[in-house]
């Protein structure tokens, strides 16, 4: 699988076909990967594909305007780039799609890995990819989730409302707005982003819970119907907060009135831009 990654770039970098690829190679720990950025067709011995390569390499498109460039998705990440898709933030004429096989991530972090799903990974039953441009490796025809979707939603739906509150009410108020869960999502591409305007004032610059709640649920909100589940956010958050939680709340509640789940293919309208009739009745 590795040599076919790896054949496929030499071959798109030496025609010119695309000016870079963008994957993942070994990190300097030798355990954990990260992404890799290859310009030069000698350099693509650097590329890996297992199951420490968590990242998802669509938020780099964002950024890039000069040129075609190859990508390496897993079928995760071919749902934030559907989204992008969907919201003319990028053009599919920009990336040569690279789809990789994926049997599931492992929890992963500096100089340790696990042998444990991720849990979006236990979750899904998505591990091939499809409409890319040239695919590598190959599963079982038979692939199953290992968890019922939306498992620790329903769970925490369960509890009474003031429980509930109070536990969100805990996670926010340890969080230190580092903001890293808006820098390395592929949906956060605004020029501005709402908590740092100053007209109007959305949220002050104080590290409190009030602040802090505001940054949390405004930022769900902005996602809802738009989250690709790569939980990228929670991945990166420094106090451990369940984002994933709260974005999969939004994302079950949008599947339960809709019919819709974010980034299913490139060519369905939005739900949250879409108007239909049936939805005022509350008929999916």
């Amino acid at each position: 699988m590795i040599e076919q990654l790896r054949s496929k770039a030499k071959e798109l970098l030496q025609s010119g076909a695309v000016r870079a690829v963008i994957g993942y190679e070994r990190g300097s720990d030798g355990l954990t990967a990260r992404p890799a950025f290859i310009y030069q067709a000698d350099d693509v011995a650097r590329l890996i594909f297992d199951q420490t390569c968590t990242h998802n390499l669509v938020k780099y498109l964002l950024n890039q305007k000069d040129g075609k460039v190859a990508l390496v998705v897993k079928p995760c990440d071919l749902r934030a780039l559907n989204v992008l898709l969907q919201e003319n933030q990028i053009k599919r004429e920009q990336a040569f799609l690279i789809g990789v096989a994926c049997p599931g991530v492992v929890e992963a972090r500096w100089g340790q890995v696990s042998q444990s799903l991720q849990p979006r990974c236990r979750a899904c039953a998505q591990h091939t990819p499809s409409a890319c441009d040239f695919a590598v490796g190959e599963l079982p025809a038979a692939e199953s989730a290992a968890d019922t979707p939306y498992q620790e939603v329903m769970e925490l739906e369960g509890k009474p409302l003031g429980e509930r509150r109070a536990f969100w009410q805990e996670q926010f108020q340890h969080c230190i707005r580092c903001y890293g869960c808006r820098a390395v999502c592929p949906g956060c591409y605004c020029a501005e982003c709402f908590v740092d305007q100053l007209n109007p004032l959305w949220a002050g610059p104080r590290i409190a819970p009030g602040e802090n709640w505001l940054w949390g649920s405004i930022r769900a909100f902005h996602l809802a119907g738009r989250c690709a589940g790569c939980d990228e956010c929670e991945r990166v958050c420094p106090l451990g907060l369940p984002l994933r939680l709260l974005n999969e709340k939004l994302e079950k509640d949008v599947g339960d009135l809709f019919a819709f789940q974010a980034g299913r293919d490139a060519e369905t309208s939005p739900a949250l831009a879409t108007f239909r009739k049936e939805d005022l009745g509350g008929e999916k």
